[in-house]
């Protein structure tokens, strides 16, 4: 029995409509939530709701997490919305990440800038070769703000080559832990500021490529953090594949679209993971304590992961990206809620924007010439 039979077998009596009828008015929900939830500075979240307390986040950190919010709401408007409502939202959003394109680092301990600047860079690279803004004045407006925020990730990187979002106090100013799906992700944006023809120093993007590489372990999952050793530490860590299935993904895309040569199966080997044990991203989705679940796994790896699945299956031959994208498409749609939005883990509001921008991406990359 095949593997894509097994899910659809194990996953069937909750099997809802995941046609492209039902995948494009999903996406379409997911667009009238972003219009309507931005808010006036352009942005998207707020610490409205917030269930991080001081202990883990002061206003600048959630500022920073804004950032973050606010370019994958963006990028998903850029790539999936038309019409003059939209544009205007988008433009607002792009506002916002010029203007914060020097974001800084929130704390002694705190280095959550780091994701303000890892998915404001991807969301501003790609805006700047957009049809939209390509050989632009606001093209170049642009331009000067994700170059600055490629200068940050340079400032912020770990000795290790990568990038975390927690650091020793006592340490230097320079963030010395790294993560290696941190690390993926600004790997991914500074490969789409190096295809947009920004200046990315090579030593910073070779330098997070070796970090995910040391992370990789024989069995296909990536360790959590970036170690001089990985370890698997016992058989219930989270470095395991069942704890690795929301990091699996973004390393071996992020591998992938850096240039480095992998084995052709792995690629497969990590979604086929990925779909085999994702009971474990099911039992941490919505849990409202960081890595409680078995594994060790976060509920905040849920939509995450699946963004960067559906990112690999679209690599993937015809057969298997029909086969791999269904399968994703359920996991995904279930999580809609009745405004559209989508959300994984509870932070305060900027929980739905994300959860919603990650979703409808992942969605639409099931669908062909979307």
């Amino acid at each position: 029995m095949s593997l894509a039979l097994s899910c659809l077998l194990l996953f069937g009596a909750q099997q809802a409509d995941t046609s492209d009828a039902a995948v494009r008015t999903a996406v379409a929900d997911g667009i009238s939530f972003l219009l309507q939830s931005q808010n006036e500075n352009g942005s998207w979240g707020g610490t409205t709701n917030a269930t991080m307390t001081s202990g883990f986040a002061n206003p600048a950190t959630y500022h920073c997490w804004d950032v973050g919010t606010t370019a994958l709401a963006s990028l998903a408007l850029l790539k999936l919305a038309e019409g003059e409502e939209a544009e205007a939202a988008t433009e607002r959003g792009l506002d916002f990440l010029i203007e914060n394109a020097d974001l800084r680092r929130p704390a002694e301990w705190d280095v959550d800038n780091v994701w303000g600047l890892v998915y404001g860079l991807d969301t501003l690279a790609k805006a700047c070769i957009h049809p939209r803004y390509r050989d632009t004045e606001r093209g170049a407006e642009i331009r000067d703000a994700a170059q600055t925020m490629v200068t940050g990730l340079g400032k912020y990187v770990s000795p290790r080559g990568g990038w975390g979002y927690y650091a020793n106090p006592n340490a230097n100013w320079q963030p010395e832990w790294a993560t290696s799906f941190t690390t993926a992700v600004g790997v991914l944006a500074l490969v789409a500021a190096r295809e947009a023809g920004l200046e990315v120093p090579s030593n910073l993007l070779d330098a997070g490529v070796r970090s995910i590489q040391r992370c990789q372990q024989p069995n296909g999952a990536f360790t959590y953090s970036v170690n001089a050793i990985p370890r698997h530490l016992r058989l219930e860590s989270i470095n395991q594949v069942k704890g690795s299935l929301g990091r699996i993904q973004v390393c071996n895309f992020a591998l992938k679209q850096a240039g480095v040569e992998l084995p052709e199966e792995s690629l497969e080997t990590g979604i086929q993971q990925f779909f085999k044990h994702h009971k474990f991203l099911d039992a941490g989705r919505n849990k409202p304590i960081p890595h409680e679940a078995y594994y060790a796994v976060a509920a905040y790896f849920y939509l995450f992961g699946h963004y960067y699945a559906a990112e690999v299956i679209n690599t993937m031959p015809e057969l298997e990206r029909a086969r791999y994208g269904k399968l994703l498409r359920h996991q995904v749609l279930k999580c809609q809620q009745k405004d559209g939005s989508f959300w994984d883990f509870w932070i305060a509001s900027n929980t739905k924007p994300y959860g919603t921008a990650f979703s409808i991406l992942s969605l639409a990359n099931t669908v062909e010439a979307w």
